[in-house]
């Protein structure tokens, strides 16, 4: 879906209307990494409300990513696997992996994440800009009615679609220079961490070509082949990609229709719920413990929270719900260390880009396209 997480670094979902530093690694779109051990901690009460389970999206078999074996036998079981079970034709996958180009600036993007070196500090300025702000609102007004529909719709606020498109393609300006093709070959094959995954997104490539008649040689992206305005991986182009004129394509690379309803689709999939808030500064008491989870999936109610010392600021948005579950997010801010609680939606936009900086980095540039705007209320949260 990105996940990811922007041109370059490619994006990870993040592009910058002025440069700036690389910012974060891929999307929906690329699938996180085995969660760590749980840690000490007060246990949670059930959900009442569980969120929707992910997609399964099968890793590529061991005989295609081990290795071990030579690469043309993992090439040549590649193509049998792509026409097993993606229904690609033998002869056109063989011939595209001839012309496709290894690069080593996709491994070594790849093997370090913006996310993992910066601090909320350095990685807030990079889409809080005036520029990001200004071009948010100016897009939210030129696409407005479509937009709103969108939202109206699917319950997904217009301002957090714009909001991922500033954050991921700088409004469909900065989609990538990477052929999707060199960089899910190269990831396939040369990246064994992470081969089972960029296999099986390299399959779902050849039958999105198949499906929505995409010339796959020609077709850029970020590093990590994440492509298009919303930096959908394949196979989240696939699941959640939507038409949305009725034209009878699916078109994330330039549509603006297909786009705006592709990404409320991932979001409403991914348990979105219509008209609650997405984030709260929270305030710490003192003598607190420190409370570091391990995701940011939402797990304690807010009472939990209090007890445990960290409690919604006063005027902060709270969900009209009984019970919500949420969870406590620290970053090392300008001004000193700052407490968030995440709500359930927070959790939402995490499943597009894994980083819970990329999740505020959106709700914030939210929040200012729509106080520009002067959009219906959708979300709240500051």
């Amino acid at each position: 879906m990105k996940i990811a997480l922007i041109p370059a670094l490619a994006m990870a979902l993040a592009a910058c209307a002025t440069p700036a530093p690389p910012p974060p690694a891929d999307t929906a779109v690329v699938a996180p990494e085995p969660p760590p051990a749980a840690g000490p901690g007060p246990v949670a009460t059930p959900d009442v409300d569980p969120l929707p389970e992910p997609r399964d999206r099968p890793p590529a078999p061991a005989a295609v990513t081990d290795p071990s074996l030579p690469l043309e036998q993992r090439q040549a079981n590649f193509v049998a696997y792509a026409v097993e079970h993606y229904g690609a034709d033998a002869d056109t996958v063989r011939a595209a992996l001839a012309q496709a180009e290894y690069k080593q600036s996709i491994i070594d993007a790849i093997s370090r994440p913006a996310e993992k070196v910066r601090s909320w500090a350095d990685y807030r300025p990079i889409f809080m800009t005036d520029a990001r702000i200004s071009g948010g609102q100016a897009f939210y007004r030129e696409h407005r009615e479509a937009l709103e529909r969108v939202a109206a719709d699917s319950g997904v606020p217009a301002e957090y679609i714009v909001a991922i498109i500033g954050v991921e393609t700088s409004y469909g300006r900065i989609t990538g220079n990477y052929r999707v093709l060199d960089a899910l070959t190269t990831l396939a094959f040369h990246y064994p961490k992470r081969a089972p995954f960029f296999a099986a997104e390299l399959a779902h490539l050849f039958a999105l070509s198949r499906e929505e008649g995409l010339d796959i040689a020609t077709i850029k992206g970020s590093y990590a082949g994440a492509m298009g305005w919303g930096q959908f991986m394949p196979s989240s182009y696939r699941i959640w990609g939507k038409d949305g004129d009725g034209d009878g394509r699916r078109d994330l690379l330039g549509d603006t229709n297909d786009i705006f309803a592709s990404i409320a689709n991932y979001f409403a999939d991914h348990g979105w719920q219509r008209g609650q808030p997405v984030a709260a500064r929270a305030d710490r008491d003192p003598g607190a413990r420190d409370l570091a989870p391990d995701s940011p999936k939402p797990q304690w109610t807010l009472s939990e929270l209090a007890a445990m010392g960290y409690s919604v600021r006063p005027g902060e948005p709270v969900p009209g719900d009984a019970g919500p579950r949420a969870t406590l997010v620290a970053f090392d801010g300008a001004d000193g260390r700052e407490y968030w609680i995440g709500y359930r939606n927070f959790y939402v936009i995490t499943r597009y880009n894994h980083s819970p900086m990329y999740a505020m980095a959106v709700h914030q540039l939210a929040q200012a396209i729509r106080d520009g705007v002067g959009a219906p209320p959708g979300a709240a949260g500051a």
